[in-house]
C-alpha cells in the first residue's frame, strides 16, 4: 500500500504543477540549489554528533555506563543487554541500529531481548540529532521544552515497549 502511495503522490504533484503551469524541473533545481547553504551549516553538526558517539562507544565509556546502570534497571524489568541501544538511540540512529544488530546477532531476533530491541528501535527517536538538525536548520538557539518533552516521550516509549514486549513475546 505504502509503495503505491509514493508514485501516486509524485504524479499528483506533477499533475497539479501542469494545471498551474509551473515548470517542475526548474523549480526542483532551484530548491536543490537553495539547500546547499543549509547543508554547509548542518554537515559539521552531523559530523560532530557521529564523532562523539564513536568516541563514546570506542573509548569504553558506553560499556562502563552500561555496567554501572545494569543493577538499577534490572529490578525495573528492563534487560540490561538493551542499555547500549537505549544509551545511543537519542544521539544516533545508525549507532542504535548497530547496537540492535549486535543484539540480534548475539541473541537472535526471535529472543526476548531481540524482540524488545526491535520494538524499542521502532518506538524511539534520535532526539538530540533531530533537534540539532532541525533547530539548527532554522537557526533556533533555545530549545525550551523540546528536549524535556522529547526525553519524556522516549521514556514513555521505553516503558511501553518493555511492557508490550513482555505481554506479547511468545
Amino acid at each position: 500500500m505504502i509503495a503505491a502511495t509514493t508514485p501516486l503522490l509524485i504524479l499528483a504533484v506533477i499533475g497539479l504543477a501542469a494545471v498551474l503551469r509551473v515548470d517542475v524541473f526548474s523549480t526542483f533545481v532551484e530548491g536543490a540549489g537553495n539547500a546547499l547553504p543549509l547543508l554547509k551549516k548542518l554537515i559539521p553538526v552531523m559530523a560532530s554528533i557521529m564523532l562523539a558517539i564513536a568516541v563514546f562507544r570506542d573509548s569504553g565509556a558506553l560499556g562502563f555506563l552500561t555496567n554501572f546502570l545494569a543493577p538499577a534497571v534490572e529490578p525495573l524489568g528492563l534487560d540490561a543487554r538493551l542499555l547500549p541501544l537505549l544509551l545511543v538511540r537519542p544521539f544516533s540512529g545508525s549507532a542504535a541500529i548497530a547496537a540492535a544488530t549486535e543484539i540480534f546477532s548475539q541473541y537472535g531476533p526471535d529472543s526476548q531481548v531481540g524482540f524488545t530491541a526491535g520494538i524499542l528501535v521502532g518506538a524511539s527517536e534520535t532526539i538530540f540529532y533531530t533537534i540539532a538538525l532541525y533547530f539548527g536548520a532554522v537557526g533556533v538557539k533555545k530549545t525550551r521544552f523540546a528536549i524535556p518533552v522529547a526525553l519524556a516521550a522516549m521514556l514513555a516509549a521505553v516503558v511501553s515497549g518493555v511492557i508490550f514486549s513482555n505481554l506479547f513475546y511468545r
